[in-house]
């Protein structure tokens, strides 16, 4: 709900046509694909008191799964690089971040975590399955589908994985240059003020990165590095829930533009249908 309220609030408010905001509103949208792959069909089991996916709907689930974390790295390194360009190049930020450059940003990390998403989700159901097709998870993942799997290429699979995984490291490193110097010229801001701002703005940013790559890797590696366990279903059911819980709270609704955008829309609301309600009348 809070992610289709910002994707609103952004679209309609023409004071919230920046970079930033842009990539927020492309985050938020990766973040209901990425809830979207689990909770619906978890609910309805839920609620038929059933434990069965289809084929295909695993195919599905794997894909829109893969695709949105793979994307949603993407978008979160991009906008760590807005925020460098913002912080230590802002003479130049309007035309290092114009809508052109955002554009294509925003378009290789969909192209991106498209590419990912295919190829693994090619790789894993290319393999054999044999006995009772039964996974010790409650959504169709990738780590424990090749615990299930009797197919004598496992390793090809494997192999992708330990690659996404030095792309997730990629991914990290560079958001780690950019928050390096950004903290670096957030120190030479004369303005305790304007230090603590720039503080409370890009440490929790930092969190929300090192936790989802943290559970992601873990969710991944760990099952094939050794036995299965209960940590790792929690690890899976984290990195799936924590961003489009936790970047609403922490890009989003505690932003002050938004808020402003939030009761504008509210209003407009407000006063559409009082005018309705009086012609009515």
């Amino acid at each position: 709900m809070e992610n289709g309220l910002i994707i609103t609030i952004i679209s309609v408010d023409p004071s919230l046509q920046t970079p930033m905001y842009f990539f927020l509103r492309n985050l938020s949208f990766s973040d209901l694909c990425l809830i979207s792959a689990v909770v619906p069909k978890t609910i309805v089991n839920s609620l038929i008191h059933s434990n069965h996916i289809s084929f295909f709907g695993c195919v599905g689930q794997v894909a829109l799964l893969v695709f949105s974390a793979a994307t949603e790295l993407f978008l979160l390194t991009a906008m760590f690089i807005d925020r460098y360009v913002a912080i230590c190049h802002p003479l130049h930020y309007e035309v290092i971040m114009n809508k052109d450059m955002c554009l294509q940003m925003t378009s290789l990390s969909y192209l991106g975590g498209g590419l990912i998403s295919v190829v693994h989700t090619a790789g894993i159901f290319s393999l054999t399955y044999c006995g009772l097709n039964e996974i010790q998870q409650f959504f169709c993942d990738i780590p424990q589908l090749l615990a299930i799997s009797c197919s004598e290429h496992v390793t090809t699979e494997i192999v992708l994985i330990f690659i996404s995984v030095v792309l997730d490291g990629c991914c990290f490193i560079c958001i780690i240059i950019s928050y390096t110097y950004i903290f670096s010229t957030v120190r030479k801001i004369p303005s305790m003020e304007g230090q603590s701002k720039a503080y409370s703005t890009c440490i929790p940013h930092l969190t929300v990165v090192v936790l989802f790559l943290s559970t992601d890797i873990g969710a991944y590696l760990k099952p094939i590095l050794g036995s299965a366990s209960f940590t790792d279903l929690i690890l899976s059911a984290f990195y799936i829930m924590l961003p489009p819980f936790l970047n609403p709270a922490i890009y989003g609704l505690r932003n002050k533009a938004i808020k402003a955008g939030l009761e504008k829309l509210i209003t407009s609301r407000l006063l559409t249908k009082e005018n309705t309600l009086l012609f009515l009348q």
